[in-house]
């Protein structure tokens, strides 16, 4: 199998990864100093920087990337697509650059760091199943407010190679299985897949779903909105991603710290997080009923999995409906890195990232 360099870049740390045959041969994890990054006015301003940085790791650990076939990234900013891998061209750089679907986040650097890295190497630049995957089917689009649609963002690189993976343990294929496939971790997306296809989730940009470490989830809209009253809307919205859930209730974000308060007698951290936990298994519960009760496995993946109390939690709870299967972490950099060695020999179609939304409403 060809080499791959998969390049990460997140909020405040970047990822990169040299894999072949599904292994990695390097890998790093750097995180980047906050004052630092506020000095760049944009993210794309980061360009620089995040470039740099990898080209520093590189030579630190005298790792060359001659030979690799391809780079490859989930990317961000995106116009929603089906899931696979696409071909970075100009339309994917400039929206990437400009966040064409409003969605301001680092990994809208990938595209550009991947396109100019394959430039000096002769090789491929390639995203994979971005966060702005869409594959909903037509039930789960409408909401009780004509003209106000349903938008799902999760972590779909994540999921879906949590799920491929999983299937190939069953000896069988993605595309012939039906999952419930949960990513726990600072953000948290539950969704249903079909024969290969993620038919339904919850919006974690938008609020949607379980409660997170940092975003508040679904609340009823009447609560929400007398919370509101008198608040500034930025700071309403911030619950939605950076000040909900456990930073709201408990003032961090750290599971592990909740988890030593609760060890420690705290009754309020123990229902927090037990609440947390239930939110999570409802939603595994709805997702399984988008699949009409048809699902071979439920499956785990995501930093708080590492959690023996959260798995156990959930295994009690919803193993009724099917098998439940802890990957604890992610397989991010290996599912760029195998998606774009799957595009390089032929056994995965390399896809045209459109420039619109897949899907821009009914013919009715």
């Amino acid at each position: 199998m060809p080499k791959v360099f998969a390049i990460n870049p997140g909020s405040t740390a970047t990822k990169i990864a040299l894999l072949e045959d599904d292994q990695v041969l390097f890998g790093r994890n750097v995180s980047h100093d906050a004052e630092k990054l506020a000095q760049y006015p944009t993210v794309a301003d980061q360009y620089p920087y995040r470039e740099q940085t990898i080209l520093d790791l590189l030579s630190e650990a005298e790792v060359s990337l001659e030979g690799v076939g391809a780079f490859a990234c989930q990317g961000g900013g995106l116009f929603s697509m089906e899931g696979g891998v696409y071909e970075i061209d100009d339309l994917v750089l400039e929206h990437a650059r400009t966040s064409a679907n409003g969605v301001i986040h680092p990994a809208n650097v990938g595209p550009q760091l991947c396109h100019e890295f394959a430039g000096q190497y002769g090789a491929k630049a390639f995203l994979v199943n971005p966060p702005d995957v869409d594959e909903l089917q037509d039930l789960a689009r409408l909401t009780g407010i004509k003209g106000v649609y349903r938008q799902v963002h999760l972590h779909a690189l994540n999921l879906k190679e949590t799920a491929r993976r999983h299937a190939l343990s069953m000896g069988r294929r993605y595309e012939d299985c039906n999952f419930v496939a949960c990513h726990i971790g600072g953000g948290i997306s539950v969704s249903a897949h079909r024969k290969g296809r993620q038919i339904d989730g919850f919006d974690i940009v938008g609020g949607d779903g379980p409660m997170t470490p940092t975003r508040c989830g679904s609340i009823a809209v009447a609560d929400l909105l007398r919370f509101a009253q008198g608040k500034k809307f930025e700071d309403v919205l911030a619950l939605t991603t950076k000040s909900g859930g456990l930073v709201s209730h408990l003032g961090t974000s750290d599971s592990r710290e909740v988890k030593e308060r609760i060890a420690a007698g705290d009754r309020y951290a123990a229902m927090v997080w037990n609440t947390l936990v239930y939110q999570i298994q409802k939603c595994i519960g709805a997702m399984a009923v988008a699949l009409h009760g048809e699902v071979d496995g439920i499956v785990l993946g995501g930093g708080m999995v590492h959690s023996e109390d959260l798995v156990r939690q959930i295994t009690e709870a919803c193993s009724f409906i099917a098998p439940v299967t802890a990957y604890p972490g992610e397989f991010e950099m290996e599912a760029m890195g195998a998606a774009a060695a799957r595009a390089l020999t032929g056994e995965e179609p390399v896809k045209r990232y459109p420039g619109k939304p897949v899907w821009t409403g009914f013919d009715f």
